[in-house]
């Protein structure tokens, strides 16, 4: 799939699935603006900055901007946009990755994490969002993508298995919440600004992916396992999704293995 015409900004690209997808979509011409806070590697275990994915894009004969921009600060989350607008001259294309998954219980939760998970699953993508939506509009138009989980589906009623217990002590009922709460959000937006000609959607992993987040606190930081899984779904599906008309493609929830199968991708 062609992209060159595409300027698209991804917040949480420097490692896992937001770099698989930051690299697929400039090899299929897309310029891409990188942005996350990692300018250094934090751990062994989380290999991967801004830079060195968007030195890769740029390998491979793309174009990319390294963006250092923090989800949880509301300046950066303005600066990011101002800066892929002074590189390449519009942008056609939003996609937010960050979240955070808090552990604990409804007895155990501290507060402080509970503001950080709405800040970043919840309050941080709607001011971002918001500073992409005029500059998309006088584009002409394009896309904004929340990457979300699997964690936002209803677990249904109970009795619950132990397994569906286990999950929810280890905080999944509020990264779910969250994720299920935006995914709502995103349909409203989508109406919102279709006239606009801009298209909402949401996009999930339907399984796990072995990425350097999910497997953070499964890893020994003395011997790192280094074993990661790249997206390949999520970049067949991010690229499909870009190259929609927006005002024929918007207000969907959609999973990467459905995608990738139901489009013979």
């Amino acid at each position: 799939m062609d992209l060159r015409d595409h300027v698209v900004l991804i917040l949480g690209a420097s490692r896992g699935i937001g770099r698989d997808m930051a690299v697929a979509l400039g090899a299929a011409g897309a310029k891409v603006g990188v942005a996350a806070r990692s300018e250094v590697e934090p751990d062994p275990r989380l290999p991967g900055t801004i830079g060195s994915v968007a030195k890769e894009i740029e390998d491979a004969g793309g174009q990319a901007l390294a963006i250092r921009a923090d989800a949880t600060k509301d300046e950066d989350l303005e600066s990011m946009v101002k800066e892929t607008l002074a590189r390449f001259g519009k942008l056609t294309a939003f996609i937010y990755n960050p979240s955070v998954l808090i552990p604990g219980t409804t007895r155990s939760v501290q507060a402080r994490h509970l503001d950080l998970l709405w800040r970043l699953n919840l309050r941080s993508p709607i001011l971002a969002i918001r500073n992409t939506l005029d500059p998309i509009k006088a584009a002409g138009g394009g896309h904004v993508v929340y990457i979300s989980s699997s964690a936002g589906l209803f677990p249904g009623p109970g009795p619950y298995t132990e397994d569906q217990q286990a999950r929810s002590r280890r905080g999944g009922a509020f990264y779910g919440m969250t994720k299920a709460g935006f995914e709502r959000y995103a349909q409203s937006l989508a109406g919102e600004v279709q006239g606009d000609n801009i298209a909402v959607n949401v996009l999930s992993p339907k399984g796990l992916i072995k990425t350097p987040g999910n497997r953070f606190f499964s890893s020994p930081k003395e011997n790192p396992d280094l074993d990661f899984e790249v997206g390949v779904n999520m970049q067949k599906s991010i690229r499909w999704l870009l190259a929609q008309e927006p005002q024929q493609f918007t207000g969907n929830v959609l999973f990467d293995d459905d995608v990738v199968a139901e489009r013979g991708l």
